[in-house]
């Protein structure tokens, strides 16, 4: 008995567990900015959507007093968790709320520096904050990690000398110097990867790992060495974990950010990571003059990395809070169409963005719920594991097939268009492809067939 496509979401709300078992297929959601028991709270709801994995804000100490999104990027002690969206109680419940529902934690990582504050000091936690531990121990002690807290993490020898990076595009430069704001800022201080470092880093990691953690994401990964990832990242720590790094370049693999800091993390750490040689191409193409075309084969031009290494992203947090990426935000409609894209190709895994921050006048805070979004995660799950195989592509309109499961039409153009299918051997003959946005339906019953893609609009058909 086939079940109609509404119904099976309202049933996945009842029995969450057993929909997802049958129809696994990884989706990302990126709860950016949310409080740890926003996410705990959703937990049901999450699941019901599809989503496999939860990327989260950075369980560590952060100030609490500064709730901007940036501030959850300044750390003061990696041995707790507490700022203003939760504490280790929060974040462990969250977790186990998750887990619950068959979908794991990832834990946004933050390791190359520490927070600029009381000075540009390079004494962490402070002694203020080692004060407080030591007059509060009842709280600070369930919000603990690891480690000692009468006594400080880390000092002055554990950082590399002060200075901003001048060279973006010198290696040495980058991962050695500071990341600074403009207007005399003296930057966040740059941890050196010494040996008491790397130690605190691993417990930091491990702890995380036995909280139920099944992923990390590391932030700022090209201001890192290599050697200082894999240090940090051993096998042990890498065990049954899904880590992807942030690593952002302009352009695919003959791009020189590419060849200094994505290709060689991708080669020498083997972690996964966000694919923005794509999302430029993505960028690209849906702009007025770009071509669909680009998007038919981007890996074989060097323009997307590997479907086994890559996370693939519409949008990143970076992109609308950081002025230097805006450039990358896309029209509404077409970063949408986007999304059916990476939501429909076979390689990859997506991350679909939610941000609490509410910039752009709330953008992105809703967009991991909305129909056309929780229909493509759909048809994911209907065409997984299934090859892909394009059927037609001009600078409008890109057609692919997933199987014989499914088939893609995207058509990013003011006018519609049809799409001519050989049908010989490629589909299923005398059964019902129904598209998960607007219910239409076509079947097969001779050699060729045509489908119609409005203007503006994707098609996602899978086979009932």
């Amino acid at each position: 008995m086939m079940i109609p496509r509404y119904l099976s979401i309202c049933l996945l709300l009842v029995y969450p567990i057993f929909f997802i078992a049958q129809a696994r297929a990884d989706v990302i959601l990126h709860a950016f900015n949310w409080r740890y028991d926003e996410v705990a709270g959703r937990a049901a709801e999450i699941a019901s959507l599809g989503y496999t994995q939860v990327l989260v804000a950075p369980p560590l100490k952060s100030d609490a007093g500064n709730c901007a999104w940036w501030g959850r990027y300044q750390p003061q002690d990696l041995r707790v968790i507490d700022h203003c969206l939760g504490n280790r109680q929060s974040f462990q419940n969250m977790v186990n709320a998750l887990d619950a529902v068959n979908v794991a934690t990832y834990a946004d990582i933050v390791l190359n520096h520490m927070a600029n504050e009381r000075n540009n000091a390079t004494s962490f936690p402070g002694s203020a904050a080692l004060a407080d531990y030591a007059a509060n121990p009842g709280y600070w002690n369930d919000q603990k990690l690891f480690g000692n807290l009468s006594d400080g993490l880390f000092g002055p020898a554990d950082f590399h000398p002060e200075g901003c990076i001048g060279d973006y595009n010198n290696v040495g430069d980058v991962q050695y110097w500071r990341l600074c704001g403009g207007g005399g800022d003296r930057g966040l201080p740059d941890l050196d990867p010494n040996t008491w470092v790397r130690e605190q880093q691993r417990s930091y990691l491990q702890a995380l790992k036995n909280m139920g953690v099944k992923g990390f994401r590391v932030d700022a990964a090209k201001h890192m060495t290599i050697w200082h990832i894999n240090q940090v990242f051993n096998s042990a720590i890498k065990n049954g974990m899904h880590v992807f790094g942030e690593v952002i370049t302009g352009g695919g693999t003959s791009s020189s950010d590419y060849q200094n800091f994505l290709g060689p993390y991708l080669q020498y750490t083997g972690h996964d990571a966000y694919d923005f040689p794509l999302l430029n191409t993505l960028v690209n193409a849906f702009k007025p003059g770009g071509s669909m075309s680009a998007l038919e084969n981007p890996f074989a031009f060097g323009n997307a990395l590997a479907g086994d290494r890559a996370v693939t992203v519409a949008v990143t947090h970076d992109i609308p809070l950081n002025a230097g990426f805006r450039y990358l935000i896309m029209d509404p409609t077409d970063e949408h169409l986007a999304s059916a894209y990476l939501l429909g190709r076979r390689d990859g895994i997506p991350m679909i963005f939610s941000d609490r921050t509410g910039t752009d006048g709330n953008r992105w805070v809703d967009d991991y719920r909305q129909s056309d979004i929780v229909d493509m995660i759909f048809f994911r799950q209907r065409v997984q594991g299934q090859g892909q195989e394009t059927v037609y592509y001009d600078n409008c309109v890109l057609t692919f097939r997933r199987g014989k499961a499914g088939l893609v039409g995207i058509n990013k153009c003011g006018d519609e268009r049809w799409v001519q299918l050989n049908t010989h051997e490629k589909y299923y003959w005398f059964r019902t492809y129904r598209d998960v946005f607007s219910g239409e339906t076509f079947s097969i019953d001779s050699g060729s067939e045509w489908v119609r893609i409005p203007a503006r609009s994707a098609r996602m058909w899978y086979v009932d």
